[in-house]
């Protein structure tokens, strides 16, 4: 019996010594929870998608627990196991005036440091000096993160001895998910396509980068696009399947260049693949272009998983599958089957808003109250416009004002007492009118700091949701199924309801039970279960549950 339990201790995974070997977090960027149900008849190699389908842990009913899907959130609520209650990420960007009174900054831009790997005929400035407002050197950093990833976790478990990096072809999505100790994160230059990184990680790119970036690759992805050159690489190829196997090649470079998974103790390496995200905006979750991305990721896919067992063995890997947000279909598609879908106006529903703050604070004066650019869930107030008003009486006069602006959005009504031929009649009864937008919630941020939320189901997606990053905000949320009208994007996600949280989440591991489990889970429960399995601590803000249904039962029981 004694060496019965010697054996099967050993066998346990241990960060310590290596075991595994690797962990992989793949994060995929607007994949919704219900394309590998979908698409699953035309899945066909056995180390894509199959590897979490038929060899691995998957769950099927995985769903974000707050409301404010977007990217760098949901990347963020990844790698810290914390919604944004907890990692302090609200949204991709915000108004921050003590930083930037010109434009919104982003969640990673970070004034103190330089973007290096672009800029290579620039001498290195280090420490750099205090850059101009819109300089295009500006790094990225973790700044806004407040909380530790599962990989910040495994470096501060070791000592420093594992390896932590970070991959995209975005900068908050090679960031966020990898965290604060991460030895380096990547993304690309969006004109060239070339991958860049921040001196918050290194003065400059390592070799094995710079020749990447030197090399045929670029070219050869712009080709594979369908495209001669280009200086839109993000746009062009980004939105293609192009895009993906470009990067997972890089992905391969990394794992060359720095030896991960050839360590003493355990490394870690996120990857998020934005390629989906960048086409789902412009054709949705239901073309065809869609279902082809899919397949042509799955080959990507059992690619890069056949050369981590050649390279590493898969035996000696562990990795995590899931998305960072879902997304809404088409308003117009879904509109035709009868669902009550509709474009928001966005700018004229905040410029009715405007005409009913100036009625009540600056009669006659047409005083901007509103931030130039918006973006939903949150509508951005120009604190600097409100003289002797408070941030409470502010917000709270745009909520009073939002029934009253929603209402001049809606389509004409028919006006009463029309005479229509009998034949016009008929059809009028017939045909379905188009939904007018409404807005199904709204909640000023001073409120949501006091935690004055419904105690509903729905109350606490919204309180996860809370930030302090944005100035004076509301919080709005339309009905299900309507959303801002954007020049050139035909759909997109930021709310509460299931087809944005609703993502996909497998494992793949010695470690894990394969089997379809149908619980209802979350992606804040990977970072603890990875935790557990590993023995080292949860991410800091952790919340929610170790997954051990789907632990082998020694794992399960290990700790």
């Amino acid at each position: 019996m004694f060496f019965l339990l010697v054996a099967l201790s050993s066998a346990r995974a241990d960060v310590y010594h290596a075991k595994p070997k690797l962990v992989v977090i793949l994060v995929i960027d607007q994949f919704r929870g219900d394309y590998l149900d979908r698409y699953r008849d035309a899945l066909k190699t056995p180390n894509g998608f199959n590897l979490f389908l038929k060899r691995g842990a998957y769950f099927n009913s995985c769903y974000f627990d707050y409301a404010n899907t977007k990217t760098a959130p949901g990347h963020a609520t990844i790698g810290t196991g914390a919604y944004t209650d907890g990692h302090g990420i609200g949204s991709n960007e915000w108004w921050d005036l003590s930083r930037n009174t010109d434009r919104v900054i982003s969640s990673v831009e970070d004034e103190r440091y330089r973007l290096v790997g672009n800029f290579d005929d620039l001498p290195v400035l280090a420490p750099p000096p205090a850059p101009a407002p819109n300089d295009p050197r500006i790094g990225s950093s973790p700044i806004n993160l407040l909380a530790t990833t599962i990989g910040d976790e495994v470096r501060l478990a070791t000592q420093g001895q594992s390896k932590l990096y970070g991959v995209s072809l975005k900068d908050r999505a090679a960031i966020l998910p990898a965290g604060q100790t991460a030895n380096g994160a990547f993304w690309i230059d969006n004109s060239s396509g070339r991958f860049v990184t921040s001196t918050y990680y290194m003065q400059k790119l390592p070799d094995w980068a710079a020749k990447f970036n030197k090399g045929p690759r670029v070219a050869q992805a712009v080709k594979e696009a369908g495209l001669g050159e280009t200086t839109q690489f993000y746009s062009l190829v980004g939105h293609t399947p192009a895009a993906n196997s470009y990067e997972l090649d890089f992905v391969r470079a990394l794992i060359e260049g720095e030896s991960m998974g050839q360590n003493s103790v355990t490394d870690v390496l996120t990857v998020s693949l934005s390629a989906n995200d960048i086409q789902g905006h412009q054709f949705g979750p239901d073309s065809d272009a869609q279902r082809e991305m899919v397949i042509r990721l799955d080959q990507d896919l059992d690619s890069f998983f056949s050369y981590l067992d050649k390279k590493i063995g898969l035996q000696n890997v562990m990795v995590a599958l899931t998305a960072d947000h879902g997304i809404a279909p088409i308003p117009t598609e879904s509109a035709k089957l009868g669902a009550a879908s509709a474009r928001l106006d966005l700018d004229a529903f905040t410029a009715a808003i405007d005409e009913s703050l100036n009625a009540r604070f600056s009669p006659n004066k047409g005083v901007q109250y509103f931030m130039p650019t918006q973006e939903l869930p949150y509508l951005a107030l120009d604190s600097r416009a409100f003289v002797a008003v408070s941030e409470k009486d502010a917000e709270q006069a745009v909520v009073d004002a939002i029934p009253t602006a929603v209402k001049k959005l809606g389509a004409p009504a028919l006006p009463p007492n029309t005479l229509l031929t009998p034949e016009a009649n008929r059809r009028y009864q017939e045909t379905r009118v188009d939904a007018d937008p409404s807005i199904y919630f709204s909640r000023t941020r001073v409120d949501l700091e006091a935690g004055k939320v419904p105690n509903t189901e729905f109350g606490r997606l919204i309180s996860h949701s809370y930030t302090d990053h944005g100035g004076w905000y509301v919080m709005i949320f339309p009905t299900a199924y309507q959303m801002e009208y954007s020049t050139g994007i035909q759909t997109t996600h930021f709310s509460p309801w299931s087809y944005d949280r609703h993502v996909p989440l497998g494992f793949f591991g010695e470690e894990f039970l394969p089997g379809l489990y149908r619980e209802q889970v979350a992606p804040v429960d990977i970072a603890p279960t990875i935790a557990s399995v590993l023995g080292v601590n949860a991410p800091s803000a952790s919340v929610d549950r170790v997954l051990t249904e789907a632990l082998r039962p020694d794992n399960a029981n290990a700790r």
